[in-house]
């Protein structure tokens, strides 16, 4: 039986992708293709997918936001006790998605996870407004909670002990996904669309590839 979604369809008709053209180093046609959204004014265009494979072999996949790329990868930030820093610390390995609607455009990029330095991570802890600080204390992210009054006493609780400056949490910090693979795809008319890889070398750089739609 038919429901209500079976029938959506989009032809998309946008501006191709060439093996021969696209950037030899992915990082920078990611990094472009950020820049486009941003430049469009969409709503959190750095917003990504990250999927990560606890010690049980189960995937799980959340959203969350890119807060740094350069050289070494993905970087983004999150409590250590949350499921995904749990699995992370089981299977450092993840995978994370980008989707930008407009430009019908996605990215993939799969890789090894490290912790950043402690220096790192309170360098951007400290840029995060005060709220988002105390609510890094009060949230036992990924943890049962009874009720959202709970949630607001803890943060209370917190605000009155950190009445100056709010020291980094010791279970917060930020992590970087180290690419191993890349693909980018372009949504083209009749569902053929266009997907090259890049898949990491043994000693620098990246091999590139076109894949069947």
């Amino acid at each position: 039986m038919a429901d209500e979604f079976s029938e959506l369809r989009i032809d998309y008709d946008s501006p191709g992708l060439d093996v021969a053209t696209v950037p030899e180093d992915p990082t920078e046609l990611l990094r472009a293709w950020l820049h486009d959204s941003l430049a469009a004014q969409d709503l959190e265009p750095h917003a990504m997918t990250l999927a990560t494979v606890g010690g049980d072999g189960a995937p799980s996949a959340r959203v969350l936001l890119l807060r740094g790329l350069d050289t070494r990868g993905l970087v983004f930030y999150t409590n250590t006790r949350s499921r995904k820093g749990v699995e992370l610390a089981a299977n450092p390995r993840a995978a994370a998605t980008f989707y930008w609607p407009r430009f019908h455009r996605q990215a993939r990029v799969e890789g090894s996870v490290t912790r950043l330095s402690d220096d790192e991570s309170d360098a951007y802890f400290a840029s995060r407004p005060r709220d988002s600080r105390i609510g890094a204390w009060a949230s036992e992210q990924s943890a049962p909670l009874a009720s959202r009054a709970e949630l607001l006493r803890r943060c209370a609780e917190f605000e009155a002990r950190f009445r100056d400056s709010v020291p980094r949490p010791p279970h917060w910090g930020g992590y970087v996904l180290a690419p191993l693979r890349f693909e980018f795809w372009q949504g083209r008319p009749s569902r053929l669309h266009d997907r090259i890889v890049y898949t990491r070398r043994a000693h620098s750089g990246f091999e590139r590839a076109r894949l069947a739609p």
